[in-house]
């Protein structure tokens, strides 16, 4: 299943040049991910005050095709893979229309709050997201 979050591009995350600066992607891909979570049910702060679990980003890897420019309205999209104990993999697009500006593989990782160390994912973390 794939959930798409639209994004518009604002002069803040472009170059001098009015081309979406190459970091910029990962914050459009980071307020996909947020939604996408949101519209499954897991509020983050929520989860993070019941059990005492984070998020946080162990690996990406992006791949840039096209540029994106100011005004340009993208889909930014999230397909889930399976989720492993403690972590989870997204696969992510930042699309103009039908055309691909970037894609990339986000892994998600839980930890524990307190002292950032790994921790199994949430069951309703698990169930919410399951495809």
């Amino acid at each position: 299943m794939t959930f798409e979050w639209p994004v518009r591009v604002y002069w803040e995350d472009t170059d001098a040049g009015g081309i979406v600066f190459y970091a910029n992607y990962l914050k459009f891909f980071e307020r996909a991910r947020t939604e996408w979570l949101r519209a499954a049910g897991v509020e983050q702060h929520q989860l993070r005050e019941d059990t005492g679990a984070m998020f946080v980003v162990a690996e990406t890897s992006l791949r840039y095709l096209a540029p994106a420019r100011l005004d340009d309205l993208l889909t930014i999209t999230v397909e889930p893979e399976p989720a492993g104990r403690a972590s989870l993999v997204v696969r992510q697009r930042a699309l103009r229309g039908d055309t691909l500006l970037a894609e990339g593989e986000i892994r998600i990782g839980c930890v524990r709050a307190d002292d950032l160390k790994p921790q199994r994912l949430p069951e309703a973390v698990i169930q919410a997201i399951a495809p």
